[in-house]
């Protein structure tokens, strides 16, 4: 078995650093005849793909018998012991359009279960990152979620569905009411970024449908490791997989899973 520890998480960090460098280099002189269309509202570039190529090459030398679950599918072999859910560029319709908030995620399952994740936003330079049992971290201070108790008190963080709107009523119904009842909602258009700021405490929840596993792997065990709370709309643990996914400090959960599952009924 291989130790997960500060160390090993490290050598993680530095895998995604050379990712990260890659990106913004990039950018500077990145050209939108450069994207391409998986779907209206789902853009990818060359940049992804060979973000993507850097991440795997480097956690294969790390763990060579891991398996991968990727956005770009690089490489996709996902029967192993330990998997990497990588997502090496989440937030691309933003860097496409040269706006803040994008990131590299990168996480890790042992036997299905969440042991590891790195989430580095490319702009800010912001490394968010934890380890099973080891607390979560940003930029190496102790990052904790924050302490707020009451929905009525808390900003929300969502993302808008852009390829499945067959609950866009329910989400909307939760949309109107955390405009009526909350401190407000943010759209920062990155799953992995608004995961890792509910676990620093800078928003005090997250909802969504409609994403995968590599948007949210990472800043799931991240959140965790900072005092939050996860859960499906059903309050269920199948977030990770199952597209849908609640996250909050914990204290307020009971509270906004309530007014999620009725309206997501």
């Amino acid at each position: 078995m291989q130790l997960i520890d500060k160390d090993f998480c490290d050598l993680v960090r530095i895998a995604v650093a050379d990712a990260v460098a890659f990106i913004k280099n990039e950018r500077a002189v990145f050209n939108m005849d450069a994207v391409e269309y998986k779907g209206v509202n789902d853009l990818v570039s060359y940049v992804d793909k060979t973000a993507e190529k850097i991440i795997v090459d480097a956690l294969l030398k790390l763990i060579p018998d891991a398996g991968f679950i990727t956005e770009e599918n690089t490489i996709n072999v996902s029967d192993k012991e330990y998997c990497w859910i990588i997502d090496p560029l989440d937030g691309t319709t933003n860097f496409i359009h040269g706006l803040n908030f994008y990131c590299v995620s990168v996480g890790l399952m042992y036997k299905n279960e969440l042991v590891l994740g790195v989430v580095h936003e490319v702009n800010l330079n912001e490394c968010f990152y934890a380890w099973k049992g080891g607390g979560a971290y940003c930029n190496g201070e102790r990052i904790m979620v924050s302490a707020t108790t009451h929905l009525s008190q808390s900003l929300i963080a969502t993302g808008f569905p852009y390829t499945n709107y067959d609950r866009m009523e329910s989400y909307m119904r939760v949309f109107d009411y955390c405009m009526r009842n909350t401190h407000g909602l943010r759209r920062l258009g990155s799953a992995a970024v608004d995961l890792v700021y509910v676990a620093a405490g800078r928003m005090d929840a997250f909802y969504e449908y409609g994403l995968n596993a590599w948007d949210i792997a990472a800043g799931c065990i991240i959140l965790k490791e900072a005092g939050g709370a996860l859960s499906d709309f059903s309050g269920n643990d199948n977030y990770l997989f199952g597209r849908e996914i609640l996250a909050t400090n914990k204290r307020i959960h009971p509270e906004f899973l309530s007014v999620i599952t009725k309206e997501f009924k």
